[in-house]
C-alpha cells in the first residue's frame, strides 16, 4: 500500500515526511542493539519501525493520538497512548526520540484536530518542545541522550537555549535544507 493510500486510509495520523525520515537517518546511527528507546509522538510509527529495523533496539512509541496508536500498531510497533512521557517510568530509557508538532501557528488558524496537534507548535512553534524538555531528563537512564527534530521556523537556538535551562547540552548531528525552512535533529545529553 503506498503512503498516499494510507493517507486516505488515516487522515487523522502524521505520515512519514522529509523530516521523519532525517529524524530515524540520524537516530539510527546513534542507536544500537539492547537499547530502550522512546518515541514520543510515533504518528504513523515510521520512526519507531526504522530504529527497530535498522539497529535492533528495542523501541516502545507512544502518541496521544488514538488514531496514530492504531495505525503504529498495526504496523507492529509496541505503542502506547500517552501525553509526552509523562506515565513512563523515572530513568528507564536509554535514548527518547521526538519529532514535535513545531510549524509556527497564528491562534486564529488553528484548526482543532488531531492534525493540527500533530503540526502546530503554537505560536513560537516550542508549545509542545518546551513541556518536552521539561520533563524528558526524568525518563533518560544517567547516559541517556535525546534525538530532537527541530527547524529553523521554530528557533533552533532557542530549543538548544531551552535544553540548556533543563541541564542538556546539544550538537547538531543532522540537517536538510528546504526552500521554507532548514530541519536540524539535535542530540541532547547531560
Amino acid at each position: 500500500m503506498g503512503l498516499e493510500d494510507r493517507r486516505a486510509q488515516e487522515p487523522d495520523v502524521y505520515q512519514p515526511a522529509e523530516d521523519s525520515h532525517l529524524l530515524a537517518e540520524a537516530a539510527c546511527e546513534r542507536l544500537e542493539r539492547g537499547d530502550l528507546v522512546l518515541e514520543v509522538g510515533t504518528g504513523s510509527g515510521y520512526v519507531a519501525h526504522q530504529i527497530a529495523d535498522e539497529t535492533g533496539a528495542r523501541v516502545i512509541a507512544s502518541d496521544l493520538n488514538p488514531h496514530a496508536v492504531r495505525q503504529a500498531r498495526s504496523a507492529g510497533v509496541e505503542t502506547v497512548r500517552a501525553d509526552l512521557v509523562s506515565p513512563f517510568r523515572d530513568g528507564a530509557f536509554d535514548a527518547v526520540v521526538f519529532n514535535p508538532p513545531y510549524l509556527p501557528t497564528d491562534p486564529e488558524n488553528e484548526w482543532d484536530d488531531w492534525m493540527e496537534r500533530a503540526l502546530s507548535g503554537g505560536e513560537d512553534g516550542r508549545a509542545v518542545i518546551d513541556p518536552f524538555l521539561a520533563d524528558v531528563g526524568r525518563v533518560l537512564a544517567p547516559d541517556g541522550s535525546v534525538s530532537l527534530l527541530v527547524s529553523s521556523l521554530t528557533g533552533v537556538d532557542e530549543v538548544v537555549e531551552e535544553a540548556g535551562e533543563h541541564g542538556f547540552s546539544a550538537v547538531a548531528v543532522a540537517d536538510e535544507s528546504f526552500p521554507f525552512e532548514t530541519l536540524t535533529v539535535l542530540e541532547l545529553f547531560r
